[in-house]
């Protein structure tokens, strides 16, 4: 049985509808002092219950990242109560996962918290794409599996042009990058970025030849794009001809979208795993993360191969 939240219902409808199946009926509501109710509107007695809900912020729904989150566990909550034989939280966009460490003294490690949350609600299994980082499926004692769009977004630019160059935005995204350049034929270069404080960046050098080149720069979050665009200007005073952007997960919150229709370029792609904010700007593009998404929900429930979704390769992203 798979029930929708209200992060990203569209998402939902298009997993469903690609494995054939009704989305179940349940109550979301928001009460007036803010406080989340759930309720399954049929039996889930016995059933493997897949809740998906990215942890993000869906305006629509007068949902807030924190919002989401909350609305997850009740659910999770609602359906062992409701003695579910199984429960599973897809969760495309994991939240907080940006806070996987302590960068200074005294600070949470947030994505630690929010998985043992999770676990505590009584989820039996994680379903994930691209984790920020790799190792916070390190944070779960029950099974992650963690998907990733790369290859999806890497296809995307396959025959786009003759003399491209992938550019990793960071020392942290060479591997990502080298796997993507490889996947489509391309170079590689490298931003040299330093990140003086929370969601800001400066971008000094780039490493590599870019000059007269189709320029990718691929990350797995777009949030401000401020950052990125810092980027993709440098990319250009490199001598890159053209500048694309392509990431998982598109946050778009605060000024991204007027940051990324002043920006130098001509397409920004990324996912559906987060629901789009109205009036985004015609640069960014959206490709549908629900095949793959519903191809690993059957394959979980028919307890076959995961990994087999990507012919056993999604590690070297």
């Amino acid at each position: 049985m798979m029930f929708a939240g209200r992060a990203n219902p569209a998402l939902a409808a298009s997993i469903a509808a690609t494995l054939q199946v009704d989305l179940g009926p349940i109550t979301l509501k928001t009460f007036s002092n803010g406080e989340v109710y759930c309720r399954f509107d049929e039996s889930v007695r016995g059933a493997d219950v897949f809740l998906i809900q990215p942890m993000s912020a869906n305006p629509d729904e007068g949902l807030n990242a924190n919002d989401a989150l909350l609305e997850l566990l009740v659910m999770v909550d609602a359906a062992i109560g409701a003695s579910a034989h199984r429960v599973v939280a897809v969760t495309p966009w994991f939240g907080y996962s940006r806070q996987d460490k302590k960068s200074a003294p005294r600070e949470p490690i947030s994505a630690r918290m929010v998985a043992r949350v999770l676990e505590a609600a009584g989820v039996d299994r994680v379903l994930t794409m691209d984790l920020h980082a790799g190792q916070l499926q390190g944070f779960f004692s029950v099974p992650v599996d963690h998907m990733t769009a790369l290859m999806m977004l890497a296809d995307y630019f396959a025959g786009l042009d003759d003399d491209l160059v992938v550019v990793a935005p960071d020392a942290g995204r060479v591997k990502l990058n080298k796997q993507f350049a490889t996947r489509i034929g391309a170079g590689l270069a490298i931003l040299d970025k330093e990140r003086p404080q929370q969601q800001i960046a400066q971008i000094s050098t780039v490493i590599g030849d870019v000059r007269g080149k189709t320029a990718i720069i691929v990350d797995d979050i777009i949030d401000t794009a401020g950052t990125l665009c810092a980027a993709g200007e440098a990319v250009v005073r490199a001598g890159s001809e053209r500048v694309f952007a392509a990431a998982t997960h598109g946050v778009f919150s605060g000024r991204a979208y007027e940051n990324l229709a002043d920006s130098p370029f001509e397409r920004a792609v990324v996912t559906d795993t987060i629901a789009l904010r109205p009036d985004a700007p015609p640069v960014i593009d959206v490709i549908s993360c629900a095949p793959m998404l519903a191809d690993t929900i059957r394959r979980i429930f028919v307890d076959d191969s995961v990994s087999e979704v990507f012919g056993g390769k999604n590690h070297v992203f």
